[in-house]
């Protein structure tokens, strides 16, 4: 049986494909475009991957986005029975404006490993790397969170540096934050990779707080746990939300009132996250596009070994068995 470490390059190829079919819209004020190129082109590696796979959970039906299908088979069947959570594109609105922070992510496992918390509202994410795992929990509040991470790590408030998307729904999260006056980082899009950088030594984040989306949780809980850290999400209430929303999340097997962790969104001890840039971003620098060709930056996480690999793919799409289809 084929390993999914042996599959790591492979899965690294899809979110690559993904990447450069949302980069070729980058700027043109259309998010559905960039979300459906890049599924158009990721599907597409899929198709040629020496899997059997299942997509369990893909951001976008939130918003009516193009995404792939609930419970869609991918893979050419001959291979391992993996499942796999995938954002095509992390920040499609932001590459639609040609701004920084969007990627393509996805997370793979073998079969019912995942948690799946659907893409239907948002869910409350802290994430911090290992010298908080164990230290910190969603009963204390953001101030708490922040000077007990801030006292794991050693560092003064001042010193210390919280990402966050910048949404309404955070206005008080961040007034608390600036009357502690640590540094905050406020991103138009890309939780999954302000998630990663947490857990990245010498990047100069030290926390993720804020609400998001549901797959990317699980994407970004693969790569916590893959670098040691820990990530704590449970199911945000929002003013806004329709009055059926928790019945349709129990009834998807989510404990509303809970608190996952990355053990429990990311089972067991064989994981692998991959993801590529689209536009550059506080993780990974965008793709470049080349004479008949394109550079992408990539980078692929995995357990049990905990091994980090970033690499800078040059393709040249003609005759390539995937780009020269859509791009003749």
């Amino acid at each position: 049986m084929v390993s999914l470490r042996a599959l790591a390059p492979s899965l690294t190829r899809i979110t690559t494909a993904a990447a450069v079919g949302a980069a070729l819209h980058i700027g043109q004020g259309n998010p559905n475009l960039i979300d459906e190129k890049a599924i158009q082109f990721s599907r597409a590696v899929l198709a040629q991957t020496d899997i059997e796979g299942e997509v369990i959970s893909c951001e976008g039906p939130k918003d009516n986005a193009p995404a792939f299908a609930r419970r869609e088979r991918v893979g050419t069947g001959k291979g391992p029975k993996v499942e796999l959570v995938i954002d095509p594109v992390d920040g499609s609105t932001a590459a639609s404006k040609g701004r920084k922070d969007a990627i393509s992510a996805l997370a793979c496992a073998p079969a019912g490993c995942f948690q799946v918390l659907p893409d239907d509202g948002y869910y409350f994410k802290v994430a911090t790397d290992h010298h908080s795992v164990g230290k910190i929990s969603l009963d204390m509040s953001v101030e708490e969170i922040v000077r007990r991470v801030a006292q794991e790590k050693g560092l003064l408030l001042q010193n210390f540096t919280v990402i966050m998307l910048e949404r309404e729904r955070h206005l008080e999260i961040l007034k608390s934050l600036r009357n502690l006056g640590v540094r905050i980082i406020l991103i138009p899009d890309g939780d999954i990779a302000g998630a990663v950088v947490t857990c990245r030594p010498g990047s100069g984040v030290d926390l993720l707080v804020g609400a998001g989306a549901g797959p990317e949780a699980t994407i970004a809980a693969t790569a916590v746990k893959c670098l040691g850290g820990t990530m704590l999400v449970k199911v945000w209430r929002d003013k806004n939300d329709d009055s059926n929303r928790l019945d349709r999340l129990r009834a998807e097997g989510v404990d509303v009132d809970k608190t996952y962790d990355e053990n429990e969104l990311a089972k067991g001890n064989e994981l692998v996250l991959a993801a590529s840039g689209v536009t550059k971003g506080e993780l990974l620098d965008g793709v470049r596009f080349i004479p008949n060709g394109a550079i992408v930056n990539s980078i692929c996480m995995r357990l049990p070994s905990g091994t980090v690999e970033k690499s800078e793919t040059t393709m040249h799409f003609k005759g390539h068995p995937v780009y020269k289809q859509f791009l003749t």
